[in-house]
């Protein structure tokens, strides 16, 4: 017998959705985690009125992210976990970003319609690009941070980001590494603006190269080369480009690092993440996609990259790795 189950499951699924970006963007999951409080001492601390925000805390509660014993609340062990912003694994992430990405989410059919991206990220102006690159660099830290520990840099002399916006994910490299001579190679617009934001965070060292990868390699060359979310925004004749002009960016027997979220397996079906992170590209690109693990395959070896394995990170996103023969 057919029901409606899965339809109303899926539609019930986004309000908590919703309740757990609200509870990210108000901090609630870091304030609980210096202890145990009460909606009125939540709602002083966040200038909020307790009784409405109560609503928002009973909400979490009631799907497992808070606890609640006589009218006080605390982190539940997930929340604890992975949603505090002073822990090394906090996977709340941007939340500008993130209401950003969502907002786009609701246009898919606006987008289709229309046969263009309904939520279109242009960065034909230096003020967007500075704008958008200082609110990717805490994420980007935070996943130089992650690379760091999964990775062994000890013999590495040199590595450059291409693509990496303000370049941060250098910066949680080198706290790891810090003997790594690093370098950004970024279109114009965004190297502009990389030097005040690496400044802020304490890392002048970092080498700032305007370039296009799709036009011509690095100026230099280097051990390893870092492709960060760059693969995806792209249609497949300068995915393929681009992966040729950074193996041209790396010393014999230099390794290239190509990461992302957005991969999914080669029926298109899973993972989950992948196939709707689809939907988001097509209504925020005007090309690119989540394109499958033989896709990736295949243009690293026409790259001239051997050895191609894929992997997932601690933070869920797929790392590709191939190494240059030479």
């Amino acid at each position: 017998m057919v029901t409606s189950e899965r339809i109303d499951r899926l539609l019930e699924g986004v309000a908590p959705a919703m309740a757990l970006r609200a509870g990210l963007e108000l901090e609630l999951f870091t304030l609980l985690g210096r202890g145990p409080a009460r909606a009125e001492d939540l709602g002083r601390a966040l200038e909020v009125d307790p009784a409405r925000l109560s609503r928002l805390l009973y909400a979490l509660a009631s799907i497992g992210l808070l606890e609640v014993t006589a009218g006080e609340f605390r982190n539940g062990a997930e929340a604890a976990a992975y949603l505090d912003a002073t822990k090394p694994e906090f996977r709340g992430g941007d939340h500008a970003l993130l209401r950003e990405l969502w907002g786009a989410d609701l246009l898919t059919a606006d987008s289709l319609r229309q046969n263009r991206p309904a939520a279109l990220h242009d960065f034909a102006g230096t003020e967007t690009a500075e704008d958008f690159s200082r609110r990717l660099a805490p994420g980007g830290i935070a996943f130089g941070r992650v690379l760091a520990q999964a990775l062994d840099l000890s013999g590495i002399r040199s590595v450059i980001d291409i693509g990496g916006g303000a370049g941060t994910i250098l910066v949680g490299l080198r706290e790891r590494w810090p003997h790594l001579a690093t370098t950004l190679m970024e279109l114009p617009s965004v190297a502009r603006a990389a030097p005040a934001i690496l400044a802020e965070y304490g890392a002048p060292e970092v080498i700032v190269e305007e370039g296009d990868i799709l036009q011509a390699p690095a100026r230099g060359r280097h051990d390893v080369a870092i492709l960060k979310a760059v693969i995806q925004v792209l249609p497949p004749d300068q995915a393929r480009r681009a992966l040729h002009n950074a193996a041209r960016s790396l010393n014999p027997g230099g390794e290239i690092l190509v990461a992302g979220w957005g991969v999914v397996n080669d029926d298109r079906l899973g993972p989950p993440d992948g196939v709707f992170l689809n939907l988001t590209f097509l209504n925020l690109y005007r090309a690119g996609e989540s394109y499958t693990e033989a896709q990736y395959r295949e243009w690293m070896t026409e790259a001239g990259f051997q050895g191609i394995t894929r992997s997932q990170l601690p933070n869920g996103c797929a790392l590709f790795r191939g190494r240059m023969t030479g």
